[in-house]
């Protein structure tokens, strides 16, 4: 993609949410909605194929440090199935290998779909970005090479069934991180005796992100210079982690790196285990980082902002 010049860019904070349309690579959204927003650093979290649409986060500057925590986060997305045909990568942008009848019934699909939920085995595609020997599968896949996967364990927590009007299958499917979506459609169209592929994709929800925050990149151009409103303040990616709060002296040294011993009687409620990651504010709300709180209330810095200057605009206030 040709983007035009713009202004030396500048630092911008925060989360978007954008809703990523199809025909253009995760790459390719980042790239326009950094431009839009002249950032100087950005960053995703994970990719969508490029026929697939719906919620890509895109971190912006001081946010690309708390990237991590959706990489590792659930995902939600609306599928629509192609029974009876499959093709070379799995979904519609591959070549047709073979086209079979489809002759089940909505009792024989629920059977399925049941097999599929909860932890299932997957062998990753060949038209995948994984590396073999520093280099993508899917440049094996297009020079005709196949080579051996090792299956890998992933979980599906939810799979219903939305709509079945033949050969067209829509599910819904909530999923760990690292499930594909492809080789799951290739799977049931296995077990249904027919083949299937993936016809569309669009992604609902990552963690506690939803496609309805969501703002897609022509609306983003259409909001001029007030694009940077449309940023969710960086602790959007945190929003699932329980909050310590720091007044000033203890503040400070936290942001210096120091290891802080907290009153334990008064933070008992936030632990899960022996450690537990935690959100860490000042009075204010404004985000410090990200820690870990120990059984003895033992708080270590784990990630830092660059800055907690109160003028500057990269800790918002709740």
């Amino acid at each position: 993609m040709n983007l035009p010049r713009k202004s030396q860019r500048v630092p911008v904070h925060g989360v978007l949410l954008l809703d990523k349309p199809a025909g253009m690579s995760s790459t390719q959204a980042l790239a326009k909605a950094k431009w839009l927003l002249n950032a100087q650093k950005a960053g995703h979290t994970g990719t969508l194929d490029p026929f697939a649409t719906g919620l890509l986060p895109l971190c912006f500057g001081e946010a690309t440090k708390f990237a991590q925590d959706l990489l590792d986060a659930d995902k939600t997305y609306d599928a629509v199935v192609h029974l009876g045909v499959t093709t070379t990568t799995g979904d519609t942008e591959g070549e047709v290998v073979e086209s079979r009848p489809v002759e089940v019934s909505i009792q024989q699909i629920e059977l399925v779909l049941a097999q599929f939920c909860g932890p299932i085995r997957q062998v990753p595609p060949m038209y995948s970005a994984l590396k073999r020997d520093g280099k993508p599968l899917y440049e094996y896949a297009r020079q005709g090479v196949t080579l051996e996967r090792e299956a890998r364990s992933v979980i599906i927590h939810q799979l219903d069934l939305l709509s079945y009007d033949a050969p067209m299958l829509r599910l819904r499917v909530a999923c760990s991180k690292g499930t594909y979506i492809r080789v799951l459609g290739e799977d049931i169209g296995k077990a249904l005796g027919c083949g299937a592929h993936l016809k569309a994709l669009r992604r609902t929800g990552v963690g506690s992100l939803s496609l309805d925050d969501a703002v897609a990149l022509d609306d983003l151009a259409a909001l001029g210079e007030c694009r940077s409103n449309a940023l969710k303040p960086l602790d959007a990616l945190l929003s699932t982690l329980p909050t310590i709060e720091l007044h000033d002296e203890l503040a400070r040294r936290f942001m210096c790196g120091q290891r802080l011993s907290l009153i334990k009687e008064a933070h008992t409620t936030l632990l899960k285990d022996t450690e537990t990651r935690v959100k860490v504010t000042d009075i204010c709300g404004r985000l410090l980082g990200v820690a870990t709180l120990s059984l003895e209330s033992l708080l270590t810095a784990e990630r830092l902002v660059s800055s907690v200057d109160r003028d500057d605009n990269i800790l918002p206030k709740r």
